[in-house]
C-alpha cells in the first residue's frame, strides 16, 4: 500500500476513556454514530493521535480504520455506479466484529449492510435478500394462512396470489421452453409466502435448486402475478456459479419476458450477486457492460485479507515537556520526538500537496507563503507554497473527557468520501500507488538530528 488509510474509530476508542461520556456498544444502549479518530479527522489519510497513556485504549482505532480503508479500496474497484452491500456478519471476528464491520464499511463507501442491528444502533442503511434456508424450509404443500392480496392501488377485489402465480407459471414455462413440472414447488411456495408478506419488496434468490429450470421461472411467475396487481418486484440475487455470465443471461430473459407480456418495468429490475467476492471478482463484475447492479461482499470486507492488521501503536514522545525518541536498529521504527501539530497543505484546486509535521509550539503554515520542509526519506529540503492549509490535529478526548460532541456517522462518512475524492489518482492506484508525501518542518528535523546525535539523551 502507499501508507494511506481512512482514520476511524474515535467513538469506540473514547468508550474506554473513564468519564468521557461516550456510550459503548451493546444491545442495551443505542449508539448514535461512530466518529473521528482521536486527534485527527475520520476519513483523512494517516490521522495523528495525541493520547494520555493512563486512560483509554487505542485498540479500536487500527481495527476500525482498517475496515474503513478496505471498504474504500473495494469501492474504488467497483466504481461509483454499483451498489455495494456489506454481508459479512457471520464472518466477522471478535465479540462486536459484526457491528464494527457494518459501521465502518459504510463509512468507507459501502451503500448499506444486511446487519439489522447496525441499522438500529448506528443508522447504517439496511438491505438484503431472503436466505436459502428460508426457501428450503418449504416443501410446496404448505397453504398460506391468507393467500389473498389486494391491488397495490388499494382499489378492487383481493386476489388469490398463489392461484395467480400458478396461472402465470404455465405461460412463463411455455415462453422459456420448460415443462411446468420442472420448477421446484417448495421454492415457489417460499416465493409466494415472501411476496404475500412483502409485496412491495419482493425479490428472489434463484440458485437454491437450479437457476434456469427453477429459480428463474418461479421468480418470474410471482413477479408477473404481482405486476398484474400493480406491484413491482425489486430484483433477484445469485449466490453461486459464474455470476457475470448468469447475470447477462438473466437480463436477456427479463427483456424477452418483459416484451412478451407487456411488463416494461421487468427488464430493468435489479440483479444482485454474492458468493465470497474478492477484489479480482469484484473488478470483473464491475466491468463495462456488466448487468450486475448490486454486489454483496462479506469475508473480503470484514476480515481485510490483504492486510489483516494495521500498525497503529502508542509511542511516548514527551515526558514533562522533554522530547523523547526511540532510535532502534531499524530507521523505519524510529519515532518522531516532541508534541507535534500536523497540517495538510493544499493546492488551489483543493488537492493535497503534502502533509507537514511540526513541533506544537511552531507557528502554523500560512496560505500563500513559502515554506521549507523536509520530505520523509529525502536528503534535500523542498520549498512549497500552499494555496490553503488545513489543520489535521483536532483534540477530541482530554483527561478522559470529550472536548466536543462527536459527529454523526453520516457526517463522518461524508467527510471520508470528500477526503478520498481530493486524493490524487496516483495515490489511489490499486497497484503500485505513489506514496503519500509527508514532510517535517525545519525545527522538527533539527530536533530529530539532535537526539540522534546525542543518543536520544
Amino acid at each position: 500500500t502507499n501508507g494511506d488509510f481512512r482514520g476511524a474509530g474515535l467513538r469506540d476508542g473514547a468508550w474506554f476513556c473513564p468519564g468521557s461520556g461516550a456510550r459503548g456498544p451493546g444491545l442495551w444502549r443505542a449508539l448514535p454514530a461512530p466518529a473521528p479518530t482521536v486527534g485527527g479527522r475520520e476519513g483523512g489519510p494517516e490521522p495523528r493521535c495525541r493520547r494520555d497513556p493512563q486512560r483509554g485504549s487505542p485498540a479500536p482505532l487500527p481495527r476500525d480504520s482498517l475496515i474503513a480503508t478496505n471498504a474504500a479500496r473495494l469501492r474504488l474497484i467497483a466504481g461509483p455506479k454499483k451498489r455495494l452491500l456489506e454481508m459479512g456478519l457471520r464472518r466477522a471476528q471478535g465479540p462486536d466484529g459484526g457491528l464494527t464491520a457494518s459501521t465502518y464499511s459504510y463509512l468507507g463507501g459501502f451503500d448499506g449492510s444486511s446487519n439489522v442491528l447496525a441499522g438500529q444502533l448506528r443508522g447504517v442503511p439496511v438491505a438484503g435478500t431472503l436466505a436459502h434456508s428460508f426457501i428450503t424450509s418449504f416443501l410446496g404443500t404448505e397453504v398460506p394462512p391468507d393467500p389473498m392480496l389486494a391491488p397495490a392501488a388499494g382499489q378492487g377485489p383481493r386476489v388469490d396470489l398463489a392461484a395467480c402465480v400458478e396461472a402465470w407459471l404455465d405461460r412463463v414455462c411455455a415462453h422459456l421452453g420448460l415443462g411446468v413440472q420442472e420448477p421446484h414447488r417448495g421454492e415457489r411456495a417460499a416465493f409466494v409466502a415472501y411476496a404475500l408478506a412483502f409485496p412491495r419488496a419482493f425479490q428472489g434468490l434463484l440458485d437454491t435448486y437450479s437457476v434456469q429450470r427453477s429459480g428463474l421461472p418461479n421468480f418470474l411467475a410471482v413477479a408477473l402475478a404481482l405486476g398484474e396487481l400493480g406491484y413491482r418486484a425489486v430484483g433477484i440475487r445469485l449466490d453461486s456459479g459464474d455470476l457475470l455470465q448468469q447475470a447477462r443471461e438473466i437480463r436477456r430473459v427479463f427483456r424477452t419476458v418483459s416484451a412478451q407480456f407487456q411488463m416494461p418495468w421487468l427488464e430493468s429490475i435489479s440483479i444482485a450477486v454474492s458468493n465470497n467476492i474478492g477484489e479480482e471478482e469484484l473488478a470483473r463484475l464491475a466491468q463495462e457492460g456488466s448487468e450486475v447492479n448490486v454486489i454483496g461482499i462479506g469475508t473480503s470486507v470484514v476480515t481485510c485479507p490483504r492486510q489483516p492488521s494495521l500498525g497503529c501503536i502508542y509511542k511516548l514522545v514527551s515526558v514533562g515537556g522533554q522530547p523523547r525518541m526511540k532510535l532502534t536498529e531499524d530507521p523505519e521504527k524510529q519515532t518522531l520526538p516532541g508534541s507535534k501539530a500536523a497540517f495538510r497543505l493544499l493546492r488551489a484546486d483543493g488537492s493535497p500537496l503534502l502533509d507537514v509535521l511540526q513541533l506544537a509550539e511552531e507557528q502554523p503554515p500560512q496560505a500563500g507563503r513559502e515554506l521549507r520542509v523536509w520530505p520523509r526519506g529525502a536528503r534535500e529540503a523542498r520549498t512549497v507554497k500552499p494555496a490553503r492549509v488545513e489543520p489535521l490535529l483536532r483534540l477530541w478526548v482530554q483527561r478522559g473527557q470529550l472536548c466536543e460532541p462527536l459527529p454523526s456517522l453520516a457526517e463522518s462518512r461524508a467527510f471520508a468520501q470528500l477526503s478520498l475524492s481530493h486524493l490524487s489518482p496516483e495515490h489511489k492506484r490499486l497497484e503500485q500507488p505513489a506514496p503519500y508525501p509527508v514532510a517535517l518542518s525545519d525545527k522538527l528535523r533539527a530536533l530529530v538530528a539532535s537526539l540522534l546525535a546525542g543518543g536520544s539523551s
